[in-house]
């Protein structure tokens, strides 16, 4: 299908999720998407500022660091706010990685007494860890240093916040939070060809103005198409090669039965 027949664009494409939430005349929908995220915790964001996404190391062999969106509060606290379309190996370790960075910048010359302000990393997945296969319906991580005996936060200043989005599965009648708005609009915005009468909030008018593709201009088109066959791509070339992966594992348990049949007989 051709993108430009859907109404509003995939917010898991690059170009769909830094349109709503990477521009500046849209900088109310990120603070409005982390409230719902995190305001229990940190308490209201009243603003933002983005901050360069990208980030080298201390030394030339250092590696550096691309995030998809970096900004900060009115306190200084930092935000990291990464897409993820695809499982990638080692994607926590990455995560891990990434936060070092808005960490070590905080350091001052002279006399410091270490003092940090807050780093807040949020993973929204289009894929679920293997190791949370058996979770069904959890589909938000809050993971932040504990102490295990007794189970109770030991560093509050360091938090990793994952949203497997396959496991949200809740429909419109469901929808009882702002948050869950938020995560319904995330999962099937291209899917809709009108506003939902459960999302009549005035944020949510203006996602769906930004999110319209009839609005963009040549240029966005075709930025747009582009990052769309891009996702659809990489999506089929996952979807084929874990359907080769159950075949063959059916083939290799099936072969494996026969031996063992033909053995005991």
């Amino acid at each position: 299908m051709n993108g430009l027949q859907d109404r509003y664009i995939n917010p898991f494409t690059d170009f769909g999720f830094k349109k709503l939430f990477g521009e500046e005349p849209n900088k109310d929908l990120l603070m409005d998407f982390l409230n719902q995220l995190l305001k229990e915790e940190t308490g209201e964001i009243l603003s933002l500022t983005y901050l360069k996404s990208e980030h080298l190391g201390e030394g030339q062999l250092d590696r550096r660091a691309i995030f998809d969106l970096y900004c900060e509060n009115e306190r200084g606290e930092k935000f990291i706010v990464e897409l993820q379309k695809s499982k990638q190996n080692f994607f926590k370790d990455r995560s891990l990685y990434y936060s070092t960075f808005p960490v070590q910048q905080q350091a001052k010359s002279g006399d410091w007494n270490f003092e940090l302000q807050a780093v807040y990393t949020i993973a929204i997945l289009d894929f679920v860890f293997e190791e949370d296969q058996a979770e069904a319906n959890k589909y938000l991580y809050h993971v932040q240093l504990t102490d295990t005996d007794p189970c109770k936060v030991f560093f509050d200043k360091l938090t990793f916040i994952y949203l497997e989005m396959p496991k949200f599965n809740k429909g419109l009648d469901q929808l009882q939070t702002q948050f869950d708005k938020w995560l319904y609009v995330l999962k099937y915005l291209p899917q809709l060809q009108d506003r939902p009468a459960a999302l009549q909030e005035r944020i949510f008018q203006k996602l769906f103005e930004q999110a319209e593709i009839a609005q963009f201009s040549p240029e966005e088109r075709d930025a747009y198409e582009d990052s769309l066959k891009y996702y659809r791509d990489l999506k089929n070339v996952i979807d084929t090669a874990w359907e080769e992966g159950r075949d063959e594992g059916r083939e290799e348990g099936r072969e494996q039965g026969e031996k063992i049949g033909i053995e005991k007989g």
